[in-house]
């Protein structure tokens, strides 16, 4: 099976690392001096949790050409750049296509590529590029499947995925999946912009946290009353007090650890552009659907200069 990974961002190298190092065929489509340094020196991703540095001899590539054949594409680009990359992908000939990150209009983008098999995948692994290497956290998990009512693709993932360390998890609807990781990432970012992405500086501040948590709450609440469904499961008893404690745990551990930086601050810090994007994106769909969101956009508020 032929793998192409369009986009060399965090995301991107550790999920061409992970598929490499399994023996999958896979290439690596990256620009400029940083597609040269993986060609000259390999891809190279420090692990904040290990030692080593890893050093992968992958394959790389600088464009895609409508001949390039490929079993299946995963588009890692950010959430601002999935319109630039729309017209390479319609002209090239590979029919499987999965697009990895946050995203939040998943069925819209499904429409304008009506002759492809359109997938969506969330990955966890987090961290910065620098000039010639990955820091990164990859936990290797990531959640992968089609828009609800869609054929399934879970055979076909299985088989991508056989051989790696990574922990699978087929998600049917993964509209809604993303649209639930918005509602509970987009609080974590304004916190990471109030405090100008040094979230030790809310170490301690359990009511703002708990803002946080109401925020995320508001976004829930109109994503199931605009008739979607509530993912992952665990989350749907998100009103239950025992859901606001296992958030507030996390938010605790993400202010007082390196973890807030590496998991949350560094993205957020570095794509402000997507963050403003999805947030546009999530009050429309707000909007839309007639919900109320005050904690949200007070909390919005309070993030100065990063939020139009």
């Amino acid at each position: 099976m032929k793998i192409l990974v369009f986009g060399a961002g965090v995301l991107g190298c550790n999920l061409a690392r992970n598929l490499f190092r399994a023996g999958k065929d896979v290439t690596l489509l990256a620009r400029g001096n940083w597609a040269n340094e993986i060609k000259t020196n390999g891809l190279k991703i420090k692990n904040r949790f290990s030692p080593c540095m890893s050093v992968s001899r992958i394959r790389v590539a600088t464009e895609l050409k409508p001949e390039d054949s490929y079993d299946v594409i995963f588009a890692v680009v950010r959430y601002t750049q999935i319109e630039s990359i729309l017209d390479a992908l319609r002209s090239n000939r590979t029919k499987n296509i999965v697009f990895v990150g946050n995203n939040i209009r998943a069925k819209a983008l499904a429409e304008l590529l009506p002759e492809k098999n359109v997938m969506f995948a969330f990955a966890l692994s987090a961290g910065h590029r620098e000039s010639n290497r990955v820091a990164s956290i990859d936990l290797k998990k990531i959640t992968i499947g089609q828009l609800r009512n869609a054929d399934s693709n879970e055979k076909m993932i299985r088989e991508i995925f056989s051989g790696t360390k990574y922990r699978v998890v087929y998600e049917p609807n993964m509209e809604d999946y993303l649209l639930c990781h918005a509602a509970f990432v987009l609080p974590a970012a304004f916190a990471c912009y109030k405090t100008d992405g040094n979230l030790k500086k809310l170490k301690g501040n359990t009511a703002y946290l708990n803002r946080l948590i109401d925020a995320n709450i508001e976004g829930y609440r109109a994503i199931r009353n605009a008739g979607h469904e509530i993912l992952p499961k665990a989350d749907t008893e998100f009103e239950n007090e025992a859901y606001r404690k296992t958030c507030l745990r996390f938010f605790k551990l993400m202010c007082a650890t390196s973890l807030g930086k590496l998991c949350a601050s560094d993205h957020a810090m570095n794509a402000v552009d997507e963050m403003n994007a999805l947030n546009r994106d999530m009050k429309a769909f707000f909007d839309a659907n007639g919900a109320e969101y005050p904690v949200w956009q007070a909390l919005e508020q309070e993030c100065g200069r990063y939020l139009e």
